[in-house]
């Protein structure tokens, strides 16, 4: 049985590290990233409790093992992680629904999702995502996340849910294609 959970402690963080790792682009095959996705950023243990202290992340939990994640990353961490500084600059030259995403409290971005192997295709992804919803929903009015086109069961786990397309860019220093997608959850 599976359980959406917010993270807790110091023990689901070190989970979460160790899921992120192990499913990291560096660590899986080209098989793997095709057909069942990867993980492009690794936190550091520092910055992903603090992002917890502020917001908790969706954490899915089974026999008390965490066996996936949904992170909760505040526009408050847009300094924090070198890797995602220019996505937020980029995010601040965009619009959702004709309003600018800068100055715009209302939004988060989704900071990563990951689902250990033997759990895929349970519905996990989107158990987490509706559970990231009904946690936030009061204060924020959607999320954002950018999806690699070179990860394809993550930008189709991401529109089966909600998501929407709102940018795609061109990273030429990785030769690789980006969809930025927001969900909106004023849209029920």
């Amino acid at each position: 049985m599976v359980e959406y959970d917010l993270v807790r402690n110091a023990d689901d963080v070190a989970q979460i590290l160790r899921l992120q790792r192990l499913n990291h682009r560096s660590a899986v095959d080209a098989a793997t990233v095709q057909s069942q996705g990867y993980t492009t950023v690794r936190h550091q243990a520092e910055t992903l409790a603090a992002m917890n202290r502020l917001y908790a992340s969706v954490v899915a939990r089974s026999g008390g093992q965490v066996v996936g994640y949904c992170l909760m990353m505040a526009q408050a961490f847009r300094e924090q992680i070198p890797e995602l500084v220019p996505m937020f600059r980029m995010l601040d030259g965009l619009q959702w629904r004709e309003q600018p995403l800068a100055g715009n409290s209302r939004w988060f971005v989704m900071g990563q999702v990951c689902v250990a192997e033997g759990w895929r295709g349970q519905g996990l992804f989107d158990g987490m995502n509706q559970r990231l919803r009904d946690e936030y929903a009061d204060e924020f009015d959607f999320t954002v996340t950018e999806v690699s086109q070179a990860n394809p069961r993550s930008l189709r786990a991401h529109r089966r849910v909600g998501y929407q397309t709102m940018h795609r860019y061109a990273d030429p220093q990785a030769d690789e294609q980006w969809e930025v997608v927001a969900w909106d959850w004023r849209e029920r």
